[in-house]
């Protein structure tokens, strides 16, 4: 007979309960008692793999903050297939838009949840930048931060109309940006379709 799994860490338990519950039910409005609670253990039980609340939260953006996987992908496929995902991640029951805004819609005071959200912001930032740089996009920097913006702005437009179609407006205001960098997406760049295009003459009557 095989072995039953193992059960995961206690500390493990705690932070799976209190993300599920920070991320659905907000931080402020989900307390230590809450989340001892739904595990089933006393609040110093709790307090002896986290001291305190704060030290809870900041697992919780800790553990949120996991990087893009290495992909076989080209860097087009991988930037417009974040699009894809977004749209995927839309359409689940569970979404309430992206942990480190709500951490800071909710604790924009506290400097460390800020810093948290900064850090992760800008590291996406970053793997599109490192992604443009790889397509040779004269203009990387620049451009990678409007296809952030084009994230963020997806997700909040999805909150707001929850249509998970924001996120295929989103990837295709993306081709245009990259085709407009000289990117071939799908077909000839917008940029080599400038190059080959003849000039038309005018006749004089």
């Amino acid at each position: 007979m095989a072995p039953l799994p193992a059960k995961p860490a206690m500390k493990e338990r705690i932070l799976e309960t209190a993300d599920r519950l920070f991320y659905l039910q907000g931080i402020r409005a989900v307390g230590v008692d809450t989340i001892a609670a739904e595990i089933g253990i006393s609040k110093r039980t709790l307090y002896n793999h986290f001291p305190s609340k704060d030290a809870l939260i900041s697992a919780y953006l800790a553990r949120r903050f996991v990087a893009p996987r290495p992909s076989d992908k080209s860097p087009v496929e991988q930037i417009l297939g974040t699009f894809d995902s977004l749209e995927r991640r839309f359409s689940s029951k569970d979404f309430r838009g992206c942990p480190f805004v709500n951490a800071v819609a909710e604790l924009g005071e506290d400097r460390s949840v800020r810093k948290a959200a900064v850090e992760f912001k800008e590291s996406r930032r970053l793997w599109f930048r490192d992604l443009l740089v790889q397509l040779g996009v004269a203009e990387a920097d620049a451009l990678a931060t409007q296809l952030a913006l084009l994230v963020d702005g997806s997700i909040a437009q999805d909150l707001v109309r929850n249509d998970p179609a924001m996120a295929r407006a989103a990837k295709e205001a993306a081709t245009v940006l990259l085709r407009n960098a000289g990117v071939k997406v799908g077909g000839t760049s917008m940029a080599a379709k400038k190059r080959t295009k003849k000039p038309r003459h005018s006749s004089i009557a």
